[in-house]
C-alpha cells in the first residue's frame, strides 16, 4: 500500500476511534438520539475528517441501519442495548468502528462480551491469505460458547476509496461458500454481530439513511424538482451512504416526498432497518483493519 494512503487509513481511523469513544460518553437515560449522532458527526468534522456514513444508533433487537430525523423525539432508556456505529474518511479513505452499550443495566453484559471477544478472537486470526470462512467460523465458535447465536446473515466488509463495501465479505459463521482471501494491504471492518434471538436478521421499515445509485434511469425523470435534487446529491454525496436531515438545506420543497420518489424510481436506495427475526437482542463490535503479511493493523 501507499504510504501516503497508508497514513490517511490510520488518521481516519483515530478519528473514527475518538469519535466512538466520544459519542458512547454522552449516551444515558433522556437523551435523544437526534443530539448523539448530531455530537458525533459535529466532532469528526471538527478533527478533519469527512463522515462515511450517518452515525447510526440501533437499539436492541435492531441490528443495524437506523439514524434519526432532523424532527426525530426518540430517546435512549435505561436498559436500551446501544449499537454505535461511526465512520469516518480521509480523501475517501474511510475506517468503520461500533460498540455495544447497556445504558443504566448490565443485563446484557454477557451478550455485550460475547460479540466483543468474537471481534478480538477474529483479529488474531486475520492476515493476508487466510480463509474468510474460517474467520467466521472463528466467530461462530466464540459467540456459541457464550450461549448465544452469530447473526448469520450480517458481515463485515473490505473498504476501498469511496467505496463502504467493496467486495470481500467476512462470515459471522462458518462458511464453505466464502473461501476468498484477503491480500496484503487490503482495508477490512470486522463486525460480529451476536443475538439471543433468531441469531437472523430480516428487513424493517427504512432507516432514513439513502445512496444514489447512479442508475441511467435518471435520465428520463419528468420531474424538474426531482432530477435537480438528484443532481445536487450526487455531487455531494457521491458513492458514500446520506441521512435525510442532510438533505434539509439542498431544497425548498418536501425532501421526505422526494427522498420517496426518487427510492421508488430505483435512483436512490432507502436503507431498511435490520432486525432480529425473534425479536431478541442484538450486540455488535467492529474494527477496522489494515490487513499484512502474517497479521493485521487495528486503525479503531
Amino acid at each position: 500500500m501507499d504510504n501516503d494512503i497508508f497514513e490517511k487509513y490510520r488518521q481516519s481511523g483515530k478519528i473514527a476511534e475518538e469519535a466512538r469513544e466520544y459519542g458512547a460518553g454522552l449516551i444515558k437515560p433522556g437523551v435523544r438520539f437526534l443530539e448523539i449522532a448530531e455530537k458525533v458527526e459535529s466532532r469528526i468534522l471538527n478533527r478533519g475528517a469527512g463522515i462515511a456514513f450517518p452515525v447510526t444508533i440501533s437499539i436492541n433487537e435492531i441490528a443495524a441501519h437506523y439514524t434519526p430525523q432532523l424532527d426525530d423525539q426518540l430517546v435512549f432508556k435505561k436498559g436500551d442495548v446501544v449499537k454505535l456505529d461511526v465512520g469516518t474518511h480521509i480523501d475517501g479513505y474511510i475506517a468503520d468502528t461500533a460498540i455495544t452499550l447497556e445504558v443504566g443495566t448490565d443485563n446484557y453484559e454477557k451478550l455485550i462480551r460475547a460479540s466483543s471477544e468474537a471481534l478480538d478472537n477474529a483479529i488474531q486470526h486475520m492476515k493476508a491469505n487466510v480463509d474468510l470462512g474460517e474467520i467466521g467460523r472463528t466467530v461462530e465458535k466464540t459467540i456459541t460458547s457464550f450461549g448465544y447465536k452469530p447473526v448469520d446473515n450480517l458481515t463485515g466488509h473490505s473498504l476501498r476509496q469511496y467505496e463502504l463495501h467493496s467486495g470481500l465479505s467476512v462470515p459471522n459463521i462458518e462458511s464453505f461458500s466464502e473461501r476468498t482471501k484477503p491480500k496484503e494491504g487490503d482495508v477490512i471492518a470486522i463486525e460480529p454481530f451476536a443475538s439471543n434471538g433468531a441469531g437472523h436478521v430480516m428487513a424493517g421499515v427504512g432507516s432514513n439513511i439513502y445512496l444514489c445509485t447512479r442508475s441511467l434511469r435518471s435520465k428520463i425523470i419528468r420531474d424538474t424538482k426531482s432530477k435537480i435534487m438528484l443532481q445536487k446529491l450526487l455531487r455531494k454525496f457521491k458513492t458514500l451512504p446520506f441521512a435525510q436531515r442532510w438533505c434539509q438545506n439542498l431544497t425548498s420543497g418536501n425532501i421526505n416526498l422526494i427522498l420517496k420518489k426518487l427510492s421508488f424510481l430505483g435512483l436512490v436506495k432507502h436503507y431498511p432497518q435490520l432486525i432480529d427475526a425473534k425479536g431478541g437482542i442484538v450486540t455488535q463490535k467492529e474494527h477496522t483493519v489494515i490487513i499484512h503479511a502474517e497479521d493485521c493493523e487495528v486503525i479503531t
